[in-house]
């Protein structure tokens, strides 16, 4: 898949405690994340995260004290590449969007914000070299987001909104009954993610809710409370003959695995 305007590049975890989020992912989907970070501009504290083929999958920003003053939680947040940072941006505040970092240059990485869609689901913008070089994003490869998901109080108003922004097409929909409707979408002719409505006892608030994939869920499905995790959802099969669960890590940020069942 080519790294275009709309692609999903990088997963960044946001965590008040990086040695206790690393020693809890190893565990369940097998990363290696850099044992010591990197001092960034603002003073926070960055580590990088392998997957199984060595190749990044994502990366750790601690939150300081003063970032969760600010209302900073544990969470999972996507990278999503774009032409033009600052145009996307206007372009998203027009279309009801709230901006919570305004555009910044990282050095090497490209420019980048941070947004919310109108319903109140955060994310990244992101242009620059970054972009092209980024394999973040591989169907079932382990150790590597397989799935995109958002999960809003509005699957409508959400769907207009990106796929006006980014160029989203459907995919495939899926019935639910009283759920609604699972509408997956389309980037540059691949399905990579699906939008549903919000179900509160699986997520509080409209979020993006990524699925790493794993060798063995079953395998993974014990390691999450055995390190510290809680499952919220017991492993379903999904289409394909796969298995999918959503989880919450010790510190409190949402996230998903999927992957087959070898027991």
């Amino acid at each position: 898949m080519s790294n275009s305007q709309g692609a999903f590049v990088w997963y960044e975890l946001m965590t008040p405690d990086p040695a206790g989020a690393t020693a809890f992912y190893d565990a369940v989907i097998g990363w290696t994340i850099q044992a010591e970070g990197r001092a960034m501009s603002s003073g926070a504290e960055y580590r990088e995260i392998l997957a199984q083929d060595g190749q990044h999958s994502g990366g750790v920003l601690t939150l300081s004290p003063e970032m969760q003053q600010e209302g900073a939680r544990p969470a999972w947040i996507g990278y999503v590449a774009v032409d033009d940072v600052d145009t996307t941006l206007a372009r998203a505040v027009e279309r009801g969007a709230t901006t919570f970092i305004e555009p910044m240059d990282m050095e090497g990485i490209g420019r980048m914000a941070m947004l919310a869609d109108p319903q109140g689901a955060p994310f990244y913008i992101l242009s620059g070299p970054a972009v092209g070089a980024s394999r973040a994003w591989q169907m079932m490869s382990p150790g590597h987001v397989a799935w995109n998901e958002l999960n809003t109080s509005d699957p409508e108003a959400a769907r207009s909104f990106y796929y006006g922004l980014f160029g989203w097409t459907d995919g495939e929909a899926m019935p639910m009954g009283e759920m609604g409707t699972y509408q997956m979408f389309d980037h540059a002719g691949q399905t990579i993610g699906a939008m549903m409505q919000l179900i509160r006892q699986s997520a509080p608030v409209p979020l993006w809710l990524f699925y790493f994939a794993v060798e063995d869920i079953d395998e993974a499905h014990r390691a999450i409370p055995a390190n510290g995790g809680q499952v919220l959802q017991e492993p379903q099969e999904i289409p394909g003959g796969m298995f999918a669960l959503s989880a919450r890590d010790p510190q409190g940020a949402m996230f998903a695995l999927v992957g087959p069942r070898k027991g």
